[in-house]
């Protein structure tokens, strides 16, 4: 058997590293101990139930096990095969032999000291995602990833200044979601799903609608879609397609200004759909009783915080179902921007409120770890990195734009 030799890492207790399982059935070599081998094996996180019951055909089982395994694997959340002694030793033996159950492993956590961990989960070849938990009092929230960097390049943002690798698979998507629940154990407190980490979701549709129905299967993970918020850039085919989906999670809408000549610099695919695009997408967006779109607004200094940007926004959202949500720009030594006054931000608010706008202001959870809004960039630091300079640093020319130097 052929062997490749690499450094040794430190790995899950599953000792080995799988990529997600594929509809064309890719296979991947296992990493044991820091050697490959030429052994196959596919990875169930991410498998549905049909090609669950297409492996176990396969396999000359009956279909039941299929049911069993899918329950296993994102009910019971089983990560070993011998665990599931209701199967036989012959069929374990089968799944052994070809199929594992991987969560992407994490290298490193941070506890943040208002209790939110910044998850640095490894993912291939060689790369860092990251997931944040942040508790409270009668809920918990996950906030995933779903692409390796990002393409969007929002100058508020610290994922935007790395360049996109990669979509994560649904298996990777869902696996931070099963990694974040053994962690967080069986917790009697509701659980919400923000999909608002490293990436744009809509530029990876196919692999993160996947992972929703996985999240949401009754025979499985069981989570209602009401507990689920995508939040996207502005990719108006994303959010048409999205519409006609049987399944659809809360929809966020990282809005960030009322104006295309400040939102062009702040979110540039703003050029290609621009506000009022947008904000008609919104308005055709079907909504269930009782749910709104969430309009996500960081505010920055001399930027959008203004008292008339506060007062086109109400023109802007004015007939629509929605909340706002206003974030206080979370400052990280690579953007070049500046967090306004808690006085600028709550006239901002109050201006909202006057006019019968639900307006929340979203204080940080675990900035002290990087791990708040904006924050999210694959660090080993604890926090900002004040020294390495960002892969893609904000262009000045975009700065002079805003009418902002280069600190």
């Amino acid at each position: 058997m052929k062997q490749t030799r690499f450094p040794r890492i430190s790995l899950p207790a599953s000792c080995c590293r799988l990529v997600s399982f594929q509809r064309s059935r890719q296979f991947t070599k296992i990493l044991l101990d820091g050697i490959v081998t030429d052994v196959e094996k596919q990875n169930l996180v991410g498998a549905d139930m049909e090609e669950i019951e297409a492996l176990i055909s396969e396999m000359g089982e009956a279909p039941f096990r299929a049911r069993q395994i899918f329950a296993a694997i994102y009910s019971r959340r089983i990560r070993n095969w011998d665990d599931l002694t209701d199967l036989g030793k012959t069929l374990r033996a089968k799944l052994k032999d070809c199929s594992a159950i991987g969560y992407p492993p994490a290298e490193r956590v941070f506890e943040s000291q208002d209790g939110t961990r910044r998850y640095l989960f490894a993912v291939p070849p060689a790369q860092k995602i990251e997931s944040v938990f942040i508790p409270e009092e009668r809920r918990d929230t996950f906030c995933i990833s779903t692409q390796v960097g990002c393409a969007v390049e929002c100058l508020f943002c610290v994922t935007g200044k790395l360049p996109l690798r990669r979509n994560l698979t649904a298996g990777e998507i869902v696996g931070q979601v099963l990694a974040l629940l053994a962690d967080r154990g069986t917790l009697p407190k509701r659980l919400n799903i923000v999909i608002m980490g490293m990436g744009e979701p809509l530029h990876n549709y196919d692999n993160v609608m996947k992972a929703i129905r996985l999240i949401t299967d009754k025979r499985g993970l069981s989570l209602s879609p009401r507990r689920i918020t995508l939040s996207t850039s502005g990719i108006v085919p994303g959010i048409q397609r999205l519409a006609a989906e049987p399944v659809i999670p809360n929809l966020a809408i990282s809005l960030n200004a009322t104006t295309d000549k400040v939102r062009d610099v702040l979110i540039p695919i703003n050029r290609k759909w621009n506000i009022a695009t947008l904000v008609d997408a919104c308005r055709e967006f079907p909504l269930e009783k009782r749910r709104r779109i969430t309009f996500e607004y960081v505010l920055i200094e001399g930027v959008n915080d203004t008292p008339e940007d506060a007062r086109r926004l109400v023109g802007l959202l004015r007939g629509l179902k929605k909340k706002v949500n206003l974030i206080p720009l979370n400052a990280d030594p690579w953007i070049p921007l500046k967090t306004p006054s808690d006085e600028r931000v709550l006239a901002f608010q109050k201006i909202l409120v006057d006019h019968h706008i639900t307006a929340y202001i979203r204080r940080p959870r675990g900035e002290d770890v990087s791990a708040a809004c904006g924050m999210l960039a694959g660090r080993e630091q604890p926090r900002g990195d004040p020294v390495q300079r960002p892969p893609k640093p904000a262009k000045p020319a975009a700065l002079a734009k805003l009418e902002i130097r280069t600190r």
